[in-house]
């Protein structure tokens, strides 16, 4: 349902991958993951990692445990996710003539492949009050490890994989790729280079602000530097905040300079300094309550919220010039300031109420 929580959602999701776990085939590359992401949402930030004496097998499984991970626990952060495809694996490449030489096809190497990376208990210990099952993980990590792999028995002797095929330590897909491009030295400023990378993506959460999700990462990167070898390098992509603090920079601007237009506009229409003065200060505070309001409220300064000010500026100058006006009014016709403050505010007080309604229900759309 619509109406439902995030976080609600969220342990529904997880309690049914759990349900649904003893359903999944056994062969499943990786169990299944959620993340709290927008996917329509454009990557606020895109970081590439290179190395020029390590290869990008190596890379990648530094970046997924060193980075990525780290990444992810930050606040705001929804999706962490590598591009590049350069995920380690081990290859075999099957040798069909020293296979056929020897009576032997290339079920044989999957069905030593599968039986070798068996990862099952192998047995266990009864006692009086205790059971202990005998755990031992035969997962073979490295190429060496597969290339000793007994396949088959031929004549009594035993066929190691490494005889019927070539084994090496790769990617697990060697089609896929991504690129950086680095600038050549200033003598050759308009040749780019282009060097092979792992590119990490990273998505806000739906909701979370894209600015202090941004800054944590920022925060972090120093760290997360340290940590990895001196021979990778880390250098950030994209930033998708650099074109929205631009943005709402422009936007204050233009919320100061509205402020001090109005101020000198009122002074050149009323010739007053005390009333220039009273409406000078009712801007402000008008601002200050609305911030106020939005920080409690849980609203954050966007464009948006910034547009709406700049126009709201305008209001409070209509307002505050209409009640000087009828104040004025009855102050020239001899009543004290208080007197003419409250006959003023009283007779106009409903006027400005409809006035500012209107503006605001014309500005419902936008």
């Amino acid at each position: 349902a619509l109406s439902l929580k995030m976080d609600a959602a969220e342990q529904q999701v997880q309690a049914a991958m759990n349900a649904a776990g003893s359903l999944l085939p056994a062969d499943l590359p990786a169990p299944p993951v959620y993340a709290k992401v927008n996917p329509a949402d454009a990557p606020i930030m895109q970081l590439a990692v290179t190395s020029g004496s390590l290869a990008l097998p190596a890379v990648q499984n530094m970046v997924n445990t060193r980075l990525a991970l780290k990444i992810s626990q930050i606040d705001g952060v929804g999706l962490v996710t590598l591009a590049g495809g350069q995920r380690p694996a081990v290859r075999v490449q099957g040798n069909l003539e020293a296979l056929g030489a020897m009576g032997l096809g290339l079920d044989a190497i999957s069905s030593a492949i599968a039986t070798g990376n068996a990862s099952t208990a192998k047995g266990n210990f009864d006692g009086p009050k205790r059971q202990y099952s005998i755990n031992a993980n035969d997962q073979l990590m490295t190429a060496d490890d597969y290339r000793a792999l007994i396949i088959a028995y031929v004549n009594g002797a035993p066929v190691h994989l490494s005889d019927v095929a070539r084994v090496i330590d790769g990617s697990e897909n060697d089609r896929l790729g991504a690129w950086t491009g680095i600038k050549a030295p200033a003598a050759q400023s308009d040749v780019v280079e282009l060097n092979s990378a792992i590119i990490l993506n990273v998505q806000r959460q739906p909701g979370a602000n894209v600015i202090a999700t941004v800054d944590a990462i920022k925060r972090q990167l120093p760290q997360l530097e340290k940590s990895l070898p001196q021979s990778v390098q880390l250098t950030v992509l994209t930033d998708r905040t650099v074109g929205i603090r631009s943005s709402v920079e422009h936007v204050e601007i233009e919320l100061v300079l509205a402020v001090v237009m109005v101020v000198l506009v009122i002074f050149a229409f009323l010739h007053s300094l005390r009333a220039t003065l009273i409406a000078s200060i009712a801007v402000p505070i008008s601002l200050m309550g609305t911030v106020a309001a939005m920080y409690l409220l849980g609203y954050s300064l966007n464009n948006l919220s910034l547009m709406a000010l700049t126009i709201a500026t305008g209001f409070v100058v209509d307002d505050a010039i209409v009640m000087i006006e009828n104040i004025a009014r009855h102050r020239e016709r001899g009543k004290p300031p208080l007197q003419a403050a409250l006959a003023g505010a009283g007779e106009i007080g409903f006027t400005i109420i409809s006035l500012t309604v209107s503006l605001i229900a014309v500005l419902i759309p936008l």
